[in-house]
């Protein structure tokens, strides 16, 4: 503003500059384009989908949802993978063939949960360990007494 001019309104310059940030324009945008179409359908659910448009968009976006396409997670999985280069988990832990075939164990569960059962009954709640640890613990012994 040239000096001698005012601001918009008469407005006090504090106040200007909040108004060029553009704060406002993205609430009105939210409440305009956004909410306000929701309470119209919220209010009038049958007017709002009986017309073609609505019906035919509403189709179109509940099948994408139902793909997973469109899911949030799947971007941000694809930018951790390229970040961190994260691979399957084949490749880390073998499929399931390979993991019988070496002995592992897939299941999780433990019949037994006292911990002076195991050995390791100096660790405090080594019992409540996952199983997969817990066996490892007892048949490697340099895993033992690494704990």
């Amino acid at each position: 503003i040239a000096e001698g001019e005012t601001n918009v309104l008469g407005l006090p310059d504090p106040i200007q500059n909040f108004l060029k940030l553009g704060f406002q324009g993205a609430l009105i945008t939210t409440i305009l384009a956004s909410i306000t179409w929701q309470l119209v359908a919220g209010a009038f659910p049958v007017a709002f989908l009986s017309t073609p448009i609505t019906y035919i968009l509403l189709v179109i976006c509940l099948f994408l949802e139902g793909t997973g396409i469109c899911n949030g997670a799947w971007v941000l999985a694809g930018i951790f993978k390229n970040a961190f280069g994260y691979q399957l988990d084949e490749v880390y832990i073998g499929t399931a063939a390979e993991r019988e075939a070496r002995g592992s164990k897939d299941n999780s569960r433990r019949d037994l949960q006292l911990g002076v059962e195991t050995g390791f009954h100096g660790l405090p709640d080594f019992n409540k360990a996952p199983k997969s640890l817990r066996d490892l613990a007892e048949s490697d012994p340099e895993v033992g007494n690494y704990l």
